[in-house]
């Protein structure tokens, strides 16, 4: 009796590994790298600015509590630490709500170019919607990240418990904000399931630690959870 394909162990495996590897040549489709440049240029803007608050910020406060001298060595040396470490946590935060004002563009690029027919019965998320979810996401992720904050700061002593946290955090917050940003277009079919979801957003959370690629992973997250969605097998 041959062997039933629906239940087949290729077509139940997962597919993170080719959805990520589907979507990183269409991050160089002229519509998702018209949407990379722009909102990498927003995100880098907002944090120049945050950079310089905190910065101005942590030196206010040493100079009234006297803790440390805001001109010495010491305390600039602190405030940029500081600086950085904020930065650090929230680089994903603010660059993930940025893209996902432009998640609809980019998973109709991502259609248009591989899933046609899919792309023909999608309906398109409003603006306004993207916003609320963006805005969610961010709100979400901030508030988690800064909950967590006292364990970062205790496993710091471990030397690498700190990562790990972090790592499996945001794999859990990004798997719920892509998800929700893609299954918005095609409401008709089924949802990511669980394990999908932090597949995709462990992935998702390791393309953030590596230098120059953390730059392209809110885009390239997103197209690739638009090829996992569709490439799913369905029974």
């Amino acid at each position: 009796m041959p062997l039933d394909r629906s239940t087949s162990p290729r077509k139940t495996r997962p597919m993170i590994f080719a959805a990520l590897m589907r979507a990183l040549p269409q991050i160089l489709l002229p519509g998702i790298r018209a949407v990379l440049w722009r909102s990498l240029g927003v995100t880098l803007a907002l944090f120049a600015v945050l950079g310089v608050g905190v910065w101005f910020g942590l030196r206010l406060l040493f100079t009234q509590t006297g803790w440390l001298d805001a001109d010495g060595f010491a305390g600039a040396a602190l405030a940029v630490l500081i600086a950085l470490v904020v930065g650090w946590l929230l680089f994903r935060t603010v660059a993930i709500a940025i893209v996902g004002l432009y998640t609809d563009r980019i998973v109709a690029v991502v259609e248009q170019a591989s899933y046609p027919a899919r792309h023909a019965q999608a309906v398109a998320v409003p603006f306004a919607a993207g916003m609320r979810v963006a805005l969610r996401s961010g709100l979400r992720a901030i508030g988690w990240n800064i909950a967590a904050l006292p364990l970062y700061l205790l496993l710091l002593a471990t030397g690498i418990g700190g990562p790990i946290l972090f790592l499996a955090l945001n794999a859990y917050l990004l798997g719920r904000d892509l998800a929700e940003l893609i299954e918005g277009r095609h409401p008709d079919l089924p949802v990511f399931t669980s394990v999908q979801r932090w597949q995709l957003g462990f992935a998702s959370a390791l393309l953030f630690l590596p230098p120059v690629v953390n730059l392209l992973a809110p885009v390239w997250s997103v197209a690739m959870a638009a090829h996992m969605f569709h490439g799913r097998r369905q029974n």
